[in-house]
């Protein structure tokens, strides 16, 4: 068959059509879209097609660096704006009637509640709802007296403040000075020294911090203890009894326990502290010296 000549194109009249040509009209299907467009939607393809000028880039980065400015600037009206709005929910719950009435405080001597008082720094009618347990605690146990503090905050209206004083083991002289110690040696910061007059006395350099071990042993022989007018610190080594008749014990440097129960004995048979003496010398091991008093 002769070939056939169509728009000046030479075509075989025998030749098949090529498999995934194009149709006629430009590939174009039906509703005249191109069947080759890409499947991704079209605000997706949008976004591939944005153009930023420079200019756009770099006013976009400098009105980014002027907010970040204007939150560090503005740091402290922030922190009056968080004040504001706490003063308002303390307002709020005052109006509730959750607001400070009562405060009780247990544990405390009445010499030791004024200073506690004063540490306290409450007021009626305060937002009990925004006190800080914490910071009132460490007000109180810094109080001279005060050894622990416990604060508890009873809705609507009472503050528990629960106090552990130090225990008051002795007065100590020393320089001219006396103070009320504790059972550790410390100073009992505020406490009148002049108004604990049934505390034993101790005296010298060394005498607080050594007062702890020798009070109890001396606690456990009341008729010893009773004539006690105070315990003497001699070279920071041992312990000197001075009665209130005048009399002397002298206690070693160490085995002090040891000493107390041969002086137990000794009075037991003889009723040595009825007697009267000068002294009594208890510094060396198993034994007793006495020296009586010239009337004796």
């Amino acid at each position: 068959m002769p070939a056939v000549v169509r728009g000046g194109r030479r075509q075989s009249s025998g030749q098949a059509p090529q498999r995934g040509a194009a149709p006629k009209g430009g590939g174009r299907s039906r509703g005249g879209a191109p069947r080759n467009a890409s499947a991704i939607p079209g605000k997706m393809a949008a976004i591939g097609r944005i153009d930023i000028a420079p200019r756009t880039a770099v006013i976009a980065l400098g009105a980014g660096a002027l907010l970040l400015v204007g939150v560090l600037a503005t740091g402290a009206r922030a922190e009056r704006i968080a004040a504001s709005v706490s003063h308002g929910v303390d307002t709020m719950t005052a109006g509730m009637g959750l607001k400070l009435k009562r405060v009780h405080i247990t544990g405390a001597s009445a010499e030791a509640e004024p200073a506690i008082q004063q540490a306290l720094g409450l007021y009626s009618g305060q937002p009990i709802t925004s006190l800080d347990l914490g910071a009132i605690r460490d007000r109180v146990q810094g109080v001279g007296w005060v050894k622990e503090a416990r604060v508890v905050r009873l809705l609507p209206d009472t503050l528990i403040v629960e106090v552990k004083e130090h225990d008051r083991l002795a007065v100590w002289q020393e320089a001219g000075q006396i103070k009320v110690i504790d059972n550790r040696g410390q100073v009992i910061t505020g406490a009148d020294a002049r108004r604990y007059p049934s505390l034993p006395l101790v005296v010298g350099k060394g005498a607080d911090v050594a007062a702890g071990e020798i009070l109890p042993l001396l606690a456990q022989r009341p008729r010893l203890m009773g004539r006690i007018d105070a315990l003497v610190r001699v070279d920071e080594r041992r312990w000197d009894l001075r009665l209130k008749d005048g009399s002397l014990i002298q206690l070693p440097a160490t085995e002090q326990e040891a000493a107390l129960i041969r002086l137990d004995a000794l009075d037991q048979r003889e009723r040595l502290l009825d007697l009267g003496f000068a002294r009594v010398d208890l510094r060396t091991p198993d034994e007793v010296a006495v020296r009586p008093t010239g009337d004796a």
